[in-house]
């Protein structure tokens, strides 16, 4: 290669390497200053692009972390309000078994004060815990925490929804109990359901038909028992009954007579009509036995059987009283049983006293867990049955002083029962939140490792690339200087 002043070939070389070590300097420097081994898209696209992808990860799961672990503490939450129903469920039971024994001697009113106070308290501690009807967590919860190879195993879910997730007074059953004196057996019966190996009802059926109080409105239901070919026992006739009622807030049970009595904070009649049963439950025949709820019956005879005669006389207002008020009810002419009773309660039920279909279906029965007074402007044909003003205290059948109590019990052990299953649930709920709260912080360790693998810098490789180049940038420097000077030498040549 020839020798010129025009081109310098070797100060070219010597400034390009120059450059290149230059470039490796900065680039190990700011290695070692981040920390990280790829600093920009360029030091390691497709690296970067995994290490992105794992750091997306490592921001859900972390997110995910904490939506479950304040998933863990709400039902933590919940699960103390349980604890305090259980508490409160056990001195329900303490006073419904006080008043529960025909040797009490004082006054069943002053326990079911606190009785029903304790019944709202669990209504709203259960709304306060959100598990009442339409409560927070009344519903299937769904708590996002990722790492889950779809958007479902991404999610835990704790079902807590519906009315057996429900533990306010109605969801647990204690809505219409009471501890109150009352409670009635089927009038005229005389079957024993406690004689000893007796089995009832052998291939056959016997139904009950109820005049009762549902959602503040008159209904007429019916319940049904059938023994099947080897018949029921007593604690067979008992659930198969208490199956079917115990929705309504009705009870059955047997008397210290061992004859079929009904207990309960709801409203009702009932009776019973079976002529082909075999081995029946209660009294059958001509004249089926009847029942009241906790109120006097009062009967005009006036509406068919079937519930859908004319009222037969002039415009009448009925008038009850109690302590929490008057209310006035107008029928007219035209007015029929089913209409009376929407009408009654509509106007009544603000002051606890109902009105619901009697016995046979053909009058109306007054109902309420309290005194109050019934009165009418009318009488004589078409009028309802009340002359001047009456004062209602207690039953028209065979009231029992521990009906009531009787069924409180009963309601009270099946919402212990209710109460536990929502507290296994919640459990379970907090130990799959645990558990999968365990896995993602074991994938968060994890995909951090494998995104430092392909992310972080190798300090020790990076400290002797540095040492490197800092040699190979002073030797540079030293040869390009020589390379510069070459060129003087030619300047000999023309001397």
């Amino acid at each position: 290669m020839s020798i010129s002043f025009q081109t310098n070939y070797a100060s070219l070389v010597a400034t390009n390497n120059l450059n290149t070590i230059n470039n490796f300097q900065t680039q190990t420097i700011e290695q070692l200053t981040s920390g990280y081994r790829i600093n920009s898209s360029g030091d390691d696209p497709a690296g970067l692009a995994v290490a992105n992808l794992y750091q997306s990860n490592v921001a859900e799961l972390t997110q995910g972390v904490l939506n479950a672990n304040n998933g863990v503490n709400t039902l933590q939450i919940a699960d103390g309000g349980l604890s305090n129903i259980t508490t409160i469920l056990n001195r329900l039971q303490t006073l419904a078994t006080e008043s529960a024994s025909t040797t009490f001697t004082g006054n069943r009113a002053n326990i079911n004060v606190e009785y029903q106070q304790l019944v709202s308290q669990i209504t709203q501690q259960a709304s306060n815990i959100g598990l009442a009807a339409g409560g927070t967590l009344n519903t299937v919860n769904q708590i996002y925490l990722g790492g889950g190879n779809t958007s479902t195993n991404s999610q835990i879910e704790v079902d807590l929804s519906g009315p057996a997730n429900q533990v306010d007074a109605t969801g647990l059953g204690l809505q219409n109990t009471s501890v109150l004196g009352g409670g009635t057996e089927l009038v005229g019966n005389h079957i024993r359901l406690d004689a000893p190996g007796a089995t009832f009802l052998t291939s056959a059926s016997q139904t009950f038909t109820f005049n009762l109080i549902n959602n503040n409105a008159a209904e007429s239901i019916t319940a049904t028992v059938t023994g099947g070919a080897s018949g029921l026992t007593e604690s067979g006739v008992l659930s198969s009954l208490n199956n079917q009622l115990q929705q309504y807030g009705i009870t059955a049970q047997v008397g210290s007579d061992g004859q079929l009595s009904f207990g309960g904070g709801t409203p009702f009649t009932v009776s019973t009509l079976t002529t082909d049963a075999v081995d029946p439950i209660a009294t059958t025949g001509a004249n089926p036995p009847t029942v009241g709820g906790t109120g006097t019956a009062i009967n005009d005879g006036v509406y068919s059987t079937a519930g859908n005669g004319t009222f037969a006389g002039a415009a009448e207002t009925l008038t009850f009283q109690n302590g929490q008020g008057t209310a006035n009810v107008t029928l007219s002419a035209a007015d029929t049983l089913t209409s009376a009773l929407a009408e009654i309660n509509a106007k009544t039920a603000a002051l606890g006293i109902y009105a619901v279909a009697n016995e046979a279906g053909t009058g109306l029965s007054f109902q309420s867990d309290g005194n109050f007074t019934a009165s009418t402007n009318a009488a004589g044909a078409g009028a309802f049955a009340v002359t001047g003003a009456q004062t209602i205290t207690g039953p028209t059948s065979s009231g029992t002083a521990t009906g009531n109590a009787l069924a409180a019990v009963a309601a009270i052990t099946a919402a212990v029962t209710q109460l536990g299953q929502v507290q296994a649930r919640v459990g379970a709920g907090e130990n799959k939140l645990t558990y999968a709260i365990s896995l993602a912080n074991s994938q968060i360790t994890n995909f951090d490792a494998t995104e430092s693998g392909i992310k972080d810098a190798n300090i020790a490789s990076a400290a002797a690339n540095l040492t490197k180049a800092q040699v190979l940038e002073q030797a540079s420097v030293a040869a390009l200087a020589q390379a510069n000077s070459a060129p003087q030498a030619l300047l000999k040549l023309l001397q």
